[in-house]
């Protein structure tokens, strides 16, 4: 009998410390859907600040910018246990200052024109407003695919039928990269819940074709609640390949190394109840040496850069429609006194 007893004991032991490892695990899932089942979108700001000081034959070249994309997330339908979504630019903000030459730019400003020396780069900034793509995730909320048709009709709006431009921008704008850019869980989501202190990586390849290939690695870490959030630490690594073939571009990488390193580690605080990102602050610094042909002739060049890039979400856009305009109607005209009628 009393081993009887001791085996229930044992039992509902197990049982009760399995429940609360379980309780004690968070999910980093994304939820696209309300209490209702209704599918519902929300809004994101992402701004990045950049300082990269490129130094060539003792000369240092300096090139500030700061970039704010506003994104409607619209999720369109589960398939399965996989998800169809749509990424739209809603709007952008860019100025980018290179050796104190400046370019600026801001969809929100009616016939906005930036810098006047460069209207080509403005037409270019233009053309990213607007833009959408529509993303297959995979059970773990990874992006899996990205429809072709809309990375065509992105480039052709991008280059306006300039065969030059459309080749450059397909050997950079690889699907690889697309897959980073439209990951709307910033490589967070894990295999499985994680308990406090628990640890995972995500190790993904980014093929920028001509300008190479970077083998980058995240590490999260849950560290815990922050108010009524969950924050993720993450650190990056980086491993850069030269590029096999340039073909298209002025210049050409033919070998160096750079590597990355996190002042301090970025965070990431998640919504539990919304299944979102509510904000993430993530600071990189690349640096490296590379030897880079330009016309024929190597040059040795010296790469740094800092960059920051902070997130932000919400259910409701960041770019609200502009104020309808009533044009005032015209003025009546005075009434002129009658003239008196003869006798």
């Amino acid at each position: 009998m009393s081993r009887l007893r001791f085996g229930v004991a044992a039992a509902l032991t197990i049982t009760l410390a399995t429940v609360i490892s379980a309780q004690d695990k968070q999910a980093f899932g994304l939820k696209f859907k309300d209490d209702k089942g209704a599918l519902t979108p929300y809004y994101q700001k992402s701004e990045t600040d950049v300082l990269q000081v490129i130094k060539v034959q003792g000369q240092d070249l300096i090139q500030k910018q700061k970039s704010t994309f506003f994104y409607k997330w619209e999720p369109l339908a589960q398939e399965g246990e996989k998800w169809k979504v749509k990424q739209t630019v809603e709007g952008l903000v860019i100025a980018i200052d290179i050796s104190g030459n400046g370019v600026t730019y801001d969809s929100r400003v009616e016939d906005s024109t930036g810098a006047a020396a460069n209207p080509g780069l403005v037409n270019f900034f233009k053309g990213l407003k607007g833009a959408s793509f529509t993303a297959t995730l995979d059970k773990n909320f990874r992006v899996e695919s990205v429809d072709p048709n809309d990375k065509k009709a992105f480039l052709a709006k991008l280059t306006n039928n300039n065969a030059q431009m459309e080749a450059l921008l397909n050997k950079i704008l690889t699907d690889d990269a697309l897959k980073q850019m439209l990951d709307p869980a910033l490589g967070l989501t894990p295999d499985q819940p994680q308990a406090i202190g628990g640890t995972w990586p995500r190790k993904t390849m980014l093929n920028l074709g001509a300008i190479g290939s970077y083998e980058v690695t995240y590490n999260f870490k849950y560290v815990g609640k922050e108010a009524d959030l969950e924050k993720v630490e993450v650190t990056t690594t980086l491993a850069f390949t030269p590029p096999k073939d340039a073909e298209g571009i002025v210049f050409k990488i033919k070998s160096g190394s750079l590597t990355a390193t996190n002042a301090v580690p970025g965070v990431i605080l998640y919504n539990a109840k919304t299944g979102r990102i509510q904000s993430a602050k993530i600071t990189l610094k690349v640096g490296g040496d590379l030897v880079v042909n330009i016309g024929g002739t190597d040059t040795n060049v010296r790469l740094d850069q800092e960059q920051t890039t902070i997130i932000e979400t919400k259910d409701t856009t960041y770019v609200p429609a502009p104020m309808a305009t009533t044009t005032p109607a015209p003025p009546t005209p005075p009434t002129l006194p009658m003239e008196p009628k003869k006798p």
